[in-house]
């Protein structure tokens, strides 16, 4: 049976982007279709300047949202990265293999270690390094597939770079994992700054719809969200000209499973689309908020869930991650 990994790290509160690109798909489908794993990785929340109480709470809160989207614990397993420690010891084997070369070309390497720069900040190791965690994350479980947005895409490549030189080096031990993306709403889009990103972490304010946004926060949001000046009411799907209104076509399809180049003939203005946007999101967004309050209410519930499948991907990850111990050298411990 395929073996799919995924992870959302809590550095934010998750968004429509994370539902829409991922997190749906997860509970939609790759459960269903898969040994499927899903896993707050909140080591990977140490690599920045961080408040150790917010990262705690966000972490809870990343998980009980995973399982208010619809994961159920009898078909996935559901986790927190820190509670299997086979992670961390995969990792360091795996810098071992990395070079420094490959680590200072990662994209988001070189973004988020300029941004820190600019704010007066120190830049951290475990910035430059943390790729080759994620590589450990994806490799300690003999993942075939790694649903994906394109911001994550290049750590996937090194991950399989990283799984078939430690193959070739000290004898097949890991599978090479692939990155899959979803067709529609993989990369939502900021609704007032629509050429970047809706990040969990960096972003704040009006651009950004949470998945526990009021009904009507979203809708003043949306409603207020930047489209394309100089271009009329026109409502055409054309990501480089448009990224306005196209962002707002593909959230619309997302929402609905619609197309958003053909949805682009059905609306004569900009305002009819963001009414219409608005209220899919928040009809999108209502079932999850409802079972998020639930869960809220039964924490014990919730613990008990990543308790179990920690001691689940513990017993999945230990196997492989010793015997990458045995492969590369170090004596088995008594």
């Amino acid at each position: 049976m395929t073996r799919i990994f995924s992870g959302v790290k809590p550095t934010g509160h998750l968004t429509l982007g994370n539902y829409l690109g991922a997190v749906r798909r997860w509970a939609v489908v790759d459960q269903h279709r898969a040994d499927a794993l899903f896993c707050v990785v909140d080591l990977h929340a140490l690599t920045v300047e961080h408040d150790p109480g917010r990262v705690l709470r966000l972490s809870r809160q990343a998980a009980t949202l995973l399982l208010a989207s619809g994961l159920d614990p009898e078909l996935c397993t559901v986790f927190v990265q820190s509670h299997v420690d086979e992670h961390a010891r995969l990792s360091y084997l795996l810098e071992c293999v990395a070079t420094d070369g490959e680590m200072r070309r990662m994209i988001q390497y070189k973004e988020k270690a300029a941004r820190e720069r600019e704010r007066g900040g120190s830049v951290r190791l475990s910035l430059l390094t943390y790729p080759v965690l994620m590589a450990a994350d994806i490799l300690a479980y003999g993942t075939d597939e790694v649903p994906v947005g394109d911001d994550q895409t290049q750590h996937v490549e090194l991950t399989r770079d990283l799984a078939v030189r430690f193959n070739q080096r000290y004898g097949h031990t890991f599978v090479v994992p692939r990155a899959v993306r979803p067709e529609v709403g993989a990369r939502v889009m900021n609704l007032q700054e629509p050429t970047s990103k809706m990040g969990k972490s960096d972003d704040v304010g009006p651009g950004v719809v949470y998945l526990l946004d009021e009904p009507d926060a979203v809708r003043k949001k949306i409603m207020r969200a930047v489209t394309d000046s100089g271009s009329g009411q026109d409502v055409v799907y054309d990501r480089e000209a448009r990224p306005g209104v196209s962002n707002l076509l593909e959230i619309l399809a997302a929402c609905e499973g619609g197309n958003p180049e053909a949805l682009s003939g059905v609306y004569e203005s900009y305002g009819a689309l963001k009414k219409d946007t608005a209220e899919a999101v928040v009809e999108l967004l209502r079932p999850v908020q409802e079972r998020h309050k639930q869960l809220c209410a039964d924490p014990a519930y919730v613990e008990g869930v990543l308790r179990d499948g920690a001691e689940k991907a513990r017993g999945m990850a230990r196997p492989r991650v010793d015997a990458a111990y045995r492969a590369i050298g170090l004596l088995a411990a008594g």
